[in-house]
């Protein structure tokens, strides 16, 4: 991944953190099942220290946070300082005093080897620059024998939540296939890729397992166009592409496209996670 791309990673991730924050609620709500996949496939309980990679605006680190109690601590990092900024936020407003933020690259942990009983990442290892270094850094700050858990998107055509938008969008701006070992969400959909990545940095025991669940918020079709069309820094740069009348058609045809996932208006999308699990050797 050249300088160049990570720079224009950064950028869209600084100008999306707003949006993150604002949506954060619905988001917390939408993936808790795969921040319980995280915590049970870690083995995550009270009085941990734990590490959170890519936290973005605060989950899973604050409900990680509940789990290991006061008697634990939870550490939640992210590139991208508005992020942190939001999540210390959060963790105010709900009173959380056992956890800590700091704004940090993941192939660059500004942490001591075997540091944490535990290490997770949710939905970020598809954006680190070098995924092998950034694994490597959570493996050396990971206590010996403790274990390190991933989860990624599984394929798209899987996850209607993504398609459904991305289907639409094709139909008015070109999309081209995301250059090999570019940062996408679909980076590590492919069975065994990221296990592959996470062996090469190092882990042991190394296992993964699909999470098949409903994404699932009290929200309309038309909220949730509303919050994808913000928190997609891609979507929102293709949408400038189109007139005013195209950018109204695309958020109609979504909204038609989605409508069968939101019986009663409410949302439930059916949805396949990866979660890849595997230990710091003893």
């Amino acid at each position: 991944m050249s300088q160049t791309q990570v720079d224009e990673t950064l950028r869209e991730w600084r100008a999306s953190a707003p949006f993150w924050e604002k949506h954060a609620p619905i988001i917390r709500t939408m993936f808790a099942p795969l921040t319980g996949a995280l915590i049970e496939e870690t083995g995550i309980r009270q009085g941990q220290r734990v590490l959170d990679v890519a936290g973005g605006p605060g989950e899973p680190s604050l409900t990680i946070a509940e789990t290991v109690g006061p008697t634990g601590s939870v550490t939640c990092t992210d590139v991208v300082a508005e992020m942190v900024k939001a999540a210390e936020s959060e963790a105010r407003r709900r009173g959380l005093t056992n956890i800590k933020f700091r704004q940090c690259a993941a192939d660059a942990l500004p942490f001591d080897d075997d540091s944490f009983d535990a290490a997770v990442s949710r939905l970020g290892v598809m954006f680190f620059p070098d995924p092998v270094a950034g694994l490597r850094e959570m493996l050396r700050v990971t206590k010996p024998g403790g274990a390190l858990s991933l989860a990624v998107w599984h394929k798209s055509d899987l996850n209607p939540f993504a398609a459904v938008v991305t289907n639409v969008i094709s139909r008015y701006v070109e999309t081209p296939p995301a250059a090999p070992g570019a940062p996408d969400a679909f980076r590590f959909a492919e069975p065994g890729s990221l296990a592959h990545v996470l062996e090469k940095a190092g882990a042991t025991d190394v296992r993964e397992r699909v999470l098949k669940f409903h994404i699932e918020a009290p929200i309309s079709p038309e909220e949730f166009w509303a919050m994808r069309s913000e928190t997609s820094g891609t979507l929102r740069e293709k949408l400038t592409e189109l007139s005013e009348e195209e950018r109204a058609r695309v958020a109609q045809e979504v909204q038609q496209s989605a409508r069968e996932f939101f019986p009663h208006n409410r949302m439930s999308f059916p949805a396949q996670m990866l979660i890849v699990t595997g230990k710091k050797p003893s």
